[in-house]
Parts: structure tokens; C-alpha cells; sequence
């Protein structure tokens, strides 16, 4: 699942080490958010929309995400 994480993370001038302490889970954790290997828990979206200030929609965007699903569920038919 695509998300912000980098994007927002890059701005606030945060390294991966220092959101994984902010959020309670291990860099390797980030790590994999970030590239498209993992898919945060709903309660882990939560905590990274915290940190930076955004809704979990944003965070994790939801809308793009929506398209690349439905594409992909046509693409099956």
C-alpha cells in the first residue's frame, strides 16, 4: 500500500530511527512502510498521522489507493 511516510517524514527533517522511537516500532518497521513491503495497522496509521499532523486518509492515501485496487480488480475480470 502506497503512503506518505517518506514524503512527510523528508519534510519534517525526521530520520527513520527517530519516527520508529515516536511511534513505538522498529526501523526496520519504517523501513518497509516506506517501501511499499508493509502495510501499517489501522492503530500504527493512527500514530504516524499524529506525529505528522495529517488525517489517516492523507497518510496513507486513500483515494489513490481505492483506484490501484479497483484497476487491479478489473484487470481480473
Amino acid at each position: 500500500m502506497k503512503t506518505r511516510v517518506r514524503e512527510l517524514r523528508s519534510a519534517a527533517g525526521m530520520t527513520q530511527q527517530r519516527l520508529a522511537e515516536l511511534t513505538r516500532v522498529s526501523c526496520r518497521t519504517i523501513i518497509s512502510i516506506e517501501k511499499e513491503q508493509y502495510s501499517p495497522s489501522l492503530m500504527l496509521a493512527y500514530r504516524l498521522a499524529r506525529v505528522f499532523g495529517v488525517s489517516v486518509e492523507a497518510l496513507c492515501c486513500l483515494e489513490e489507493n481505492y483506484r490501484r485496487e479497483e484497476t487491479e480488480h478489473e484487470k481480473l475480470i
